[in-house]
């Protein structure tokens, strides 16, 4: 089984995350794929517990970023039998006569097998936004992408203005190599007009197996006619970790999702940025906005690197904890002034890490509240290849606070421009129909003190060529007075406690 701590996420149309635009109208579509790993911690004989957990969020990003899962078999110990409860096979028995006489009497031939596969659907989707039935098709899609693979083109992907909008080719991809653009705008796959399509679909139209073409028409600012775009489907590996070291001696951390590798990569990036350092880092900015998710033991790993002792999280099912993990010692870099930055589209295992290093006071928060997804889905294999993402989990920071419909509070908030634009239409996790309610005490979220709130950004469209919802698409040697206001403020903050 796997878990996942799914939260809106972007898309990568040829690639993950887990966050859909689609559900929410606040995530991403990144063609990439969703973070993994799988650094199991069973310590109880429980399916779930099996299986690799994924913090992330699921209904935001159409395809992108798989959060907090657990896979497993079919078979889940999680729920004890109800001795008083009625026989499941009362219910069946009705289901099947509905599904007699819809067969029977309705106007038109139907599909036995999609009424069932819909009758599925329905009751799982009766549960919470992260709980879904996963046909075989979709559960491969949602595989490849929580481990940063897939065939596609490489395109990363949003709904602005009802219109599928490229975000930023990835580097190298056929979509880049052929001369596609941040602000493009998609108007047909293959000949097709794509408006009004769901994004799940247009996700699978624009993945699929490596060699194989695909058409894509694109209209251009200031170009009066439509452009097409024939390109060769290739396997597209994506990296979750950017970085740079800013002022000779701050390392600038990027982390996009949590998938497989991505704490390796981690390593890796600071291992670099200390040989151009020449000795040791002095301070650390860990930017995780836009970050849906991904695997439970990806972003603990990561937590862990910045802390030398204490809890990181722990989860409860059904009021009972099952885990409570802590850090050990030995972190790469567990000293020295630390910002985090986070905004709406920061959720799941992004804010199981913030929360990690708010509580344990290694790190001052700066940005916007994040989404509030403070829930892990188990990840279920079924017959015919079939899956069931199923929230089985609530995770707590170490203090005992819920981040369930509340998200992580900044100590500095900086709004950007696109967050105060209504039309924009911002949503977390306590908006989406269905959620999970958020729990009172123990732990409680502080208070947003009024001196630290920070409001920046230029009024007017986000000039997507040098910034996505307010984060630096290419990282400054120099943040101070540059268009991602957040990353200046966080960097004004980290030199200013270095000079003291």
């Amino acid at each position: 089984m796997r878990a996942s701590s799914d939260v809106p996420t972007p898309h990568h149309l040829g690639r993950p995350s887990s966050l859909s635009r689609q559900s929410s109208g606040l995530s991403v579509q990144r063609l990439i794929h969703p973070p993994t790993d799988a650094a199991s911690q069973t310590r109880r004989p429980h399916a779930w517990r099996r299986a690799r957990r994924w913090l992330q969020v699921s209904g935001l990003v159409a395809v992108a970023f798989a959060g907090g899962a657990v896979t497993g078999g079919a078979h889940s110990a999680l729920a004890k039998p109800v001795a008083a409860q009625e026989s499941p096979y009362a219910f069946l028995g009705q289901l099947a006569r509905v599904l007699v006489l819809v067969e029977n009497e309705y106007v038109e031939p139907v599909d036995r097998s999609r009424l069932l596969e819909g009758s599925i659907k329905g009751m799982v989707a009766e549960l919470d936004p992260h709980s879904s039935y996963l046909p075989a098709q979709d559960y491969s899609l949602f595989q490849s992408d929580t481990e940063g693979r897939f065939g596609g083109v490489g395109v990363e992907v949003d709904l602005r203005d009802e219109q599928v909008t490229v975000i930023a080719p990835i580097e190298g991809s056929p979509a880049e190599r052929a001369g596609i653009r941040s602000g493009d705008r998609i108007v047909a796959i293959d000949g097709e007009n794509v408006r009004g399509k769901p994004t799940d679909d247009l996700v699978k139209r624009m993945r699929g197996k490596p060699g194989t073409k695909i058409m894509l028409t694109i209209r251009r600012k200031g170009v009066s006619k439509l452009l097409n775009f024939n390109l060769e489907r290739e396997v597209i590996q994506v990296t979750s970790v950017a970085s740079e070291l800013l002022d000779g001696r701050i390392a600038y951390l990027r982390i996009k999702a949590f998938q497989s590798g991505t704490h390796a990569e981690l390593l890796e990036a600071i291992g670099q940025l200390r040989k151009k350092a020449g000795g040791p880092l002095k301070g650390t900015i860990l930017d995780l906005r836009n970050n849906p998710g991904g695997l439970v033991d990806e972003c603990s790993a990561v937590a862990d690197e910045f802390l030398t002792s204490g809890v990181i999280y722990s989860t409860r099912h059904r009021g009972q904890v099952v885990d409570e993990v802590s850090a050990k010692p030995g972190g790469a870099l567990k000293s020295g002034p630390m910002v985090v930055l986070v905004n709406e589209y920061s959720a799941s295992a992004a804010e199981l890490v913030a929360g990690a290093l708010k509580d344990q006071k290694r790190a001052k928060i700066v940005g916007a509240p994040t989404f509030g997804k403070g829930s892990v889905q188990s990840i279920l294999d079924l017959p015919g290849g079939a899956g069931l993402r199923l929230t089985t989990m609530r995770y707590y920071t170490p203090s005992g606070y819920a981040i369930q419909a509340k998200g992580i509070k900044p100590d500095v908030l900086v709004e950007a421009a696109y967050a105060r634009d209504t039309s924009f239409g911002v949503l977390r996790e306590s908006d989406l129909d269905n959620h999970l309610p958020a729990e009172g005490p123990p732990g409680s979220a502080p208070k947003q003190q009024d001196k630290d709130k920070q409001k920046h950004g230029a009024e007017g469209e986000e000039d997507l060529s040098e910034t996505h919802l307010g984060v630096a698409r290419k990282i400054p040697k120099n943040p101070t007075g540059g268009s991602d206001f957040a990353l200046s403020i966080g960097y004004q903050i980290v030199r200013g406690v270095m000079k003291k």
